[in-house]
């Protein structure tokens, strides 16, 4: 934040409440005036943003430098933890948890399932076979909505296909809407 901004911040702070909350823009120099402020005010989230953006990475790193001289001894302890149950396991199929004041361990047994390996072999399978609830059919709404204008028929707005000049169903007509962006110049 530059001095300019600093001064734009401490004209607003010294302003009387009531005066802030009755200030109004009548005219371009009243807008100037505040977008200067709005400038001033964005310039004094960026800098708060930088400082924690540091910080930030300061603890970040200094955390992650604590945590790695205790990682490989956490994996010692849960890789022992890990043998001593499948040792368990085998001696009781039914000790699927172990537990003690401190934690549990506890293991899970998948069965074996089938996963997709090759897309373009698999639809080639399924439409071989006529397996055709399996296939998934779908509109490209983006490719479509491309072709597609907005026309008026007898008075009505409706969705037209550019491409066939037929009327498309299914289609509903969002209305036009303004949307504003407050910009501030640096």
């Amino acid at each position: 934040m530059n001095e300019l901004q600093q001064a734009e911040l401490q004209e607003w702070e010294e302003q009387p409440a009531e005066e802030r909350q009755h200030f109004e823009i009548t005219g371009l120099d009243s807008l100037n005036w505040a977008f200067r402020k709005l400038s001033a005010f964005k310039a004094k989230e960026a800098e708060i943003t930088e400082l924690a953006k540091k910080e930030r990475e300061r603890i970040d790193f200094w955390e992650a430098e604590q945590k790695k001289s205790i990682q490989g001894d956490m994996e010692f302890f849960e890789n022992l933890i890990q043998r001593y149950h499948a040792q368990r396991l085998a001696e009781n199929p039914k000790a699927k948890t172990l537990s003690t004041p401190f934690g549990k361990s506890k293991s899970r047994t998948s069965k074996p399932a089938p996963e997709k390996q090759d897309e373009n072999k698999l639809l080639k399978y399924v439409t071989d076979n006529g397996l055709d609830e399996f296939i998934k059919k779908s509109v490209k709404w983006g490719d479509l909505k491309k072709n597609l204008k907005v026309t008026d028929i007898d008075g009505k707005a409706v969705v037209v296909d550019t491409t066939t000049g037929m009327y498309v169903p299914g289609v509903t007509i969002k209305p036009a809407q303004t949307t504003f962006n407050v910009e501030v110049t640096e």
